[in-house]
C-alpha cells in the first residue's frame, strides 16, 4: 500500500495522510482490512502528533473562508437575542422550581432555585466559576433534588468527557454536606423522601486501567447514608447480583415507593428501547440485603414505567408496534394480571408521567405531539375513552418536564419547527396549560417569515418515508438552494418540532433544512425503529438516499449545492450514503461519528451499543455492521464530495479514532480529491456540555464549509 501525497487546501499544506498500519482480521470467514488500525492508539506520540497537525491545518483553512467571521458574527448575534435558554424543570414539595439556565451572557448552563413560579431565583452551582478556576469547561451532567429542596446533588464533569464527580449541597448554604463522589458517568440521584440517604451509580474501581471495551462495564448501585459517607452500599448491579443474570453492560436506577411496601429497580439495557424491573422490599433494601424479584424483562418490551400510589404504569411495544398502556397492581406486580388501559393504534404513544390526578401521556401524529390526561381508578375497560385531550397553545412537540405522584399538576416544555422551546404550566383541574415565566421572552420566539412542510417520500422498497422542511417562506424551486439534509435514525429516537435561533444564519443564505425522519428513528413507533436496526440498518441510509434524490428532483437543491450532516449514531446515515452515491452531494459533515462499525464494540461504549447495531459474535450481525460501516466502503479513485470531521478528543462515547480513521482513508483514496478536514476539539467530548463558544464555532464552520463547498458567494477562498 503506497503512502498518499499531501495536497494542499484554501492555500493551506495539510499534512500527508498517517503511513498505513495494516491489520487484518477474520470474522467469519471474511478477511478485514484495516490500513490505520494504529490510529486507535490515542497515546502513541506519534498518532498524538498526527491528530494534533491535522487540527491545526484544519483550523487555518477554515479561517480562510472569506464568509466563515460574519457567519459567526450572526450567529452571536442571534444568540444575543435570546434572552435565555432554559431546561431540566423540576418542583419541589414547597413549591419551589429548579432548573438550568444559560443567559445571553453566559457560557454555560448554571442550576438555579426559584421560590415559587414568579418568586426570586438564586444561583446553585456556576460551572463558570470551575472552569476560570482551572482553565478547563465543565458542565452540569444531571441533578436532583431533595423532596423538600433542602439538599441537591449534581454531576459535574470537564473538558466534555462527561465523567466526574457528584456532589450534594445545602440550597440555603450553598455548602457540601459531604464529600464527592468520583466514577460517576453522567447520572443524578434518587432521594429518600427524608432527604438522610440517595441511591446512586457508580463506574466500577479502576474503570480506566481497564481493557478498553470493558471500561463502562459492571456499574453499581448503591446507597448513601449522608451520616455515613463512608459506607455506601452496593444494592444492584451485575456484578452484585449474580443471581439475576444481567449483563455487564447493564444499568439501573432504584426507586423507593412513596406509601407502598417496596421499592424498584429500572434496568436499562445499553441503548436499548426496552427496560426490565425487579422489586424488592423496602425494609430490605434500606437494610443493604434486597432480595430482588423480576416483574419483566425485555421480551415485554416496556419502554418506560410511571409508579402512582398503588398501581405501576407501563408503556409497552408488545403486540403493539405504536404501543399501548398497562397497569399493574401493587405490591403484587403481577405481568400475568396486567391491565390494558389504552390499547394501541395508528397514533403512537410516546411518554407517560404520573401526577395525583392521573397518569398523563403523549401521542404522536407524524412529527407533532399531543397530550393526554387519564384518570386514576378508573375500570380497565373504560379508560381509553375517558382520556382528556389537553388545548396546547399551537402543534409541534410536547414534552412532559416535570411530574411528580404528589405534585398536581405538570411542567411542559412546548416547541416547534419555526417557534423556539417555551415553558408552561398546566395545573390539575385544566385542560389548557400557561405559560411560565422562566426566561423574557426574546425577539425571535416565532421566526419571522420561515415556514415548515411536513412530505412522505417513497423509499427504495416503496415505504413513504416522513421528511420535514424548513425554508424561508419565499424560497424559489430553481435547483439553487444550498440545502442541509440532517440525518440520524438510531434508537428509536425522533427529531422533535423545534428549533434553534442559530438556524435563521443558515436560512438568510438562502439556505434549506431538512430532516430525514429515515428508519430507525422512532416516528412512527417500534416497528419504525426495527426497520431500521441491526441486519435492517441498511434502510436507514437508503432512506436517506431517497430523500436527497427527492429534493434534488422537487427543485429544493441540486447535487452541486446539497450537503449532508449527521453525528454520533447519524455518522451511519451520513457515511453510508455519502460513498454509496456521492454523486448526490457536495459536501458532507460527520460529527462525532459511528463509522467503523465492524471495531465498534471494542470501544469502551461499544457493548451498550450491541442491542442498536449487533454484534461481529453473530454470522449475520456481522454482515450487516460490515455492511453498514463507512471505513468499509471506502473506495480508491472514488471522486467524494468536500468533507469534515468534527469530534471532540475527550469523547467517551464515540472514541475520536473513529473519525481520524475514516478521514485518513478517505483521504488516502483520493489525494487529489476534494477536501477532507478533521476538526479536533482537546476541550471538547461528545458534545454533551459544550459551552455557547464551542458551539457558535462548531455551527459557523460546518456552515461556512456547506456554503464554500456549494459555491455561495462570499465564502469561496482566493
Amino acid at each position: 500500500m503506497l503512502k498518499a501525497e499531501a495536497a494542499t487546501v484554501a492555500g493551506v499544506d495539510m499534512p500527508a495522510p498517517h503511513t498505513p498500519c495494516p491489520v487484518s482480521d477474520t470474522y467469519w470467514g471474511v478477511k478485514i482490512e484495516d490500513p490505520y488500525r494504529c490510529l486507535e492508539n490515542l497515546s502513541e506520540p506519534g498518532v498524538q502528533a498526527y491528530m494534533k497537525a491535522q487540527a491545526e491545518a484544519t483550523e487555518k483553512v477554515l479561517s480562510r473562508i472569506p464568509g466563515r467571521e460574519r457567519l459567526l458574527k450572526r450567529i452571536q448575534e442571534l444568540d444575543a437575542e435570546v434572552p435565555a435558554n432554559v431546561t431540566d424543570v423540576s418542583r419541589d414539595a414547597r413549591g419551589n422550581l429548579f432548573y438550568e439556565k444559560r443567559l445571553a451572557s453566559d457560557n454555560q448552563f448554571k442550576l438555579y432555585m426559584r421560590r415559587g413560579f414568579d418568586g426570586p431565583e438564586k444561583l446553585l452551582v456556576d460551572p463558570e466559576a470551575l472552569a476560570k478556576a482551572t482553565g478547563k469547561p465543565h458542565a452540569i451532567g444531571a441533578y436532583s433534588h431533595s423532596k423538600d429542596g433542602a439538599l441537591v446533588a449534581y454531576s459535574i464533569s470537564a473538558g466534555g468527557a462527561e465523567i466526574g464527580t457528584l456532589h450534594v449541597i445545602n440550597t440555603e448554604t450553598g455548602q457540601e454536606v459531604m464529600p464527592p463522589i468520583d466514577r460517576i458517568r453522567g447520572g443524578g440521584a434518587s432521594w429518600l423522601d427524608d432527604g438522610s440517604a440517595f441511591f446512586y451509580s457508580r463506574l466500577a474501581q479502576g474503570w480506566e486501567q481497564r481493557p478498553r471495551a470493558e471500561r463502562f462495564m459492571d456499574n453499581t448501585v448503591y446507597l448513601r447514608r449522608l451520616a455515613e459517607p463512608g459506607k455506601d452500599v452496593a444494592v444492584f448491579g451485575p456484578s452484585v447480583h449474580p443471581e439475576l443474570g444481567l449483563d455487564r453492560s447493564d444499568g439501573a436506577s432504584v426507586q423507593v415507593l412513596r406509601g407502598q411496601p417496596v421499592a424498584l429497580a429500572v434496568v436499562y439495557h445499553g441503548v436499548s428501547r426496552y427496560r426490565s424491573l425487579y422489586i424488592s422490599d423496602t425494609a430490605d433494601l434500606l437494610a443493604g440485603k434486597p432480595k430482588w424479584r423480576k416483574v419483566f424483562d425485555q421480551s415485554a418490551k416496556v419502554g418506560d414505567v410511571s409508579v402512582h400510589q398503588g398501581w405501576v404504569y407501563l408503556r409497552s411495544a408488545q403486540d403493539a408496534p405504536r404501543y399501548k398502556l398497562l397497569r399493574l397492581a401493587l405490591p403484587q406486580a403481577d405481568m400475568a394480571r396486567a391491565e390494558l388501559l389504552v390499547p394501541g393504534g395508528a397514533e403512537v404513544i410516546t411518554a407517560i408521567a404520573s401526577a395525583p390526578e392521573g397518569l398523563y401521556f403523549t401521542r404522536r401524529d407524524g412529527a407533532a405531539k399531543k397530550l393526554y390526561r387519564l384518570p386514576h381508578g378508573l375500570e380497565a375497560g373504560a379508560a381509553a375513552k375517558a382520556a382528556q385531550a389537553i388545548t396546547l397553545p399551537f402543534e409541534g412537540n410536547v414534552a412532559i418536564a416535570d411530574a411528580d405522584t404528589e405534585l398536581p399538576g405538570l411542567v411542559l416544555q412546548l416547541s416547534g419547527w419555526t417557534r423556539t422551546a417555551q415553558h408552561y404550566f398546566l395545573a390539575a383541574k385544566d385542560s389548557a396549560p400557561k405559560a411560565l415565566n422562566l426566561a423574557p421572552r426574546g425577539k425571535f420566539d416565532v421566526l419571522p417569515g420561515v415556514v415548515a412542510r411536513e412530505v412522505k417520500v417513497k423509499s427504495h422498497d416503496g415505504v413513504e418515508v416522513p421528511v420535514s422542511i424548513i425554508a424561508r417562506s419565499d424560497i424559489k424551486l430553481d435547483g439553487s438552494n444550498p440545502t442541509l439534509l440532517y440525518g440520524y435514525a438510531a434508537y428509536g429516537t425522533v427529531e422533535e418540532p423545534g428549533i434553534s435561533l442559530r438556524t435563521l444564519a443558515w436560512l438568510e443564505q438562502g439556505g434549506v433544512m431538512v430532516f430525514c425522519h429515515a428508519r430507525g428513528g422512532g416516528i412512527l413507533g417500534d416497528e419504525w425503529h426495527k426497520a431500521g436496526h441491526k441486519t435492517s440498518k441498511f434502510n436507514t441510509w437508503r432512506d436517506g438516499i431517497a430523500t436527497a434524490e427527492w429534493l434534488i428532483q422537487q427543485g429544493y437543491t441540486s447535487p452541486s449545492k446539497l450537503a449532508v450532516y449527521g453525528g454520533s449514531a447519524g455518522g451511519i446515515f451520513v457515511g453510508r450514503v455519502l460513498t454509496e452515491r456521492p454523486d448526490l452531494f457536495a459536501a458532507a459533515g460527520i460529527g462525532v461519528g459511528n463509522l467503523d462499525q465492524i471495531r465498534s464494540e471494542t470501544r469502551a461504549n461499544g457493548a451498550g451499543n450491541i442491542p442498536e447495531y449487533g454484534t461481529v459474535k453473530i454470522e449475520q450481525e456481522f454482515h450487516a455492521l460490515r455492511n453498514n460501516s463507512t471505513y468499509e466502503h471506502i473506495k480508491p479513485g472514488t471522486k467524494y464530495p468536500a468533507l469534515l470531521f468534527e469530534h471532540g478528543v475527550n469523547d467517551t462515547r464515540v472514541d475520536v479514532w473513529m473519525s481520524t480513521k475514516t478521514a485518513t482513508r478517505f483521504v488516502a483514496a483520493n489525494p487529489r480529491g476534494k477536501p477532507v478536514l478533521m476538526r479536533l476539539e482537546y476541550d471538547a467530548g461528545h458534545g454533551v456540555g459544550s459551552t455557547r463558544i464551542q458551539g457558535q464555532l462548531r455551527t459557523a464552520d460546518r456552515w461556512a464549509f456547506f456554503l464554500w463547498q456549494a459555491g455561495m458567494s462570499g465564502f469561496q477562498p482566493k
